[in-house]
């Protein structure tokens, strides 16, 4: 088969060499995506690579891979631009991490679910671009600065002669009436990092085995950590981490979803990083007919967040500033 040229029409690659590169994403413990996404990804490129690239759309996309029904709409159920989304930042990832030396670029732009290939090389020789050019601004401006003045010179012997004669009056006066006591913070200035709790966002578990289910455990997740970056008193930390290295209370947020045909079961609990104890729990419930899936991970994750930051009992435990 003949070398391929991408919709941009920036670079030739051989379909075998994109597919590689496909293989080796997919074989990289860098690539953070559910074997569905995988799945998302593997259709995508070969239906670019078999020339149907301008017919990959939502609705295609749910059929092949999602298993949706010719009844499938893409204004009442996002699970795929979801599911893009979290495929695009699966990539970014993965070159960030462990890519950037791959010879092809798989990226998927904004606004549609075609991919786009790339060179790696020409990627670096732009990078390599911009440096230089950073490097030839700076000696431009070398170039470019003042002569020494006369003015600049008597600037040091000035100041020399300035800190003689704050040392001549710390003989002659006691020190103690230079000092200024220093003046307390105010009441509403914010913690100090080390006084602030650390929680981290455990992946929640979906029940029920579905799909849907997990979509909703997983987009939830990614909601509450965004909500809780909000609260003043709280550092969120990575799923993974311990917190043990750091000063201040540690707290985990556990929780498990079970979606059984249009009725949503929550179970959310905050343990003690410490002893392992529950200190808050709730469960919500929601009937999910007229509502999309991300306005209840909103919803929720909303309501979750401000339930712990105004919690009485854990600002009584002292899990709380």
């Amino acid at each position: 088969m003949a070398p391929m040229e991408n919709g941009h029409g920036q670079a030739r690659h051989e379909p075998a060499s994109i597919r590689a590169q496909l293989d080796r994403i997919l074989a990289s413990p860098e690539f953070l995506a559910s074997e569905r996404g995988r799945r998302f990804l593997q259709y995508i490129v070969e239906q670019t690579l078999e020339g149907h690239g301008e017919q990959i759309k939502a609705f295609a996309i749910a059929q092949a891979v999602f298993g949706r029904d010719a009844s499938f709409d893409a204004q009442n159920d996002p699970v795929v631009r979801i599911e893009a989304g979290r495929i695009r930042r699966a990539l970014e990832r993965y070159y960030l991490v462990c890519g950037s030396s791959d010879p092809i670029n798989i990226t998927i732009p904004k606004g549609g679910y075609a991919p786009r290939f790339s060179s790696g090389e020409a990627i670096s020789n732009a990078g390599e671009a911009v440096a230089a050019a950073h490097r030839e601004n700076n000696q431009q401006r070398s170039r470019h600065r003042r002569p020494i003045a006369y003015r600049d010179l008597l600037l040091p012997a000035g100041i020399a002669v300035l800190i003689g004669a704050i040392g001549a009056l710390v003989l002659v006066r006691p020190l103690a009436s230079y000092l200024a006591t220093p003046e307390a913070p105010p009441a509403s200035a914010a913690p100090p990092v080390n006084s602030k709790t650390r929680i981290v966002v455990e992946p929640f578990a979906a029940l029920g085995g579905t799909d849907r289910g997990a979509d909703f455990a997983k987009g939830l997740v990614d909601q509450l950590i965004a909500k809780l970056m909000k609260v003043d008193s709280l550092i969120v930390l990575a799923p993974g981490r311990s917190g043990t290295e750091t000063l201040g209370s540690l707290l985990n947020l556990q929780g498990s979803a079970l979606i059984d045909g249009t009725a949503l079961h929550l179970q959310v609990r905050l343990i003690n990083g410490a002893d392992g104890a529950v200190v808050w729990a709730n469960q919500y419930d929601r009937d999910l007919r007229g509502q999309t899936i991300l306005d209840v991970e909103d919803e929720i994750a909303a309501q979750i967040a401000m339930e712990i930051s105004r919690s009485r009992k854990l600002g009584a435990a002292g899990l709380l500033p």
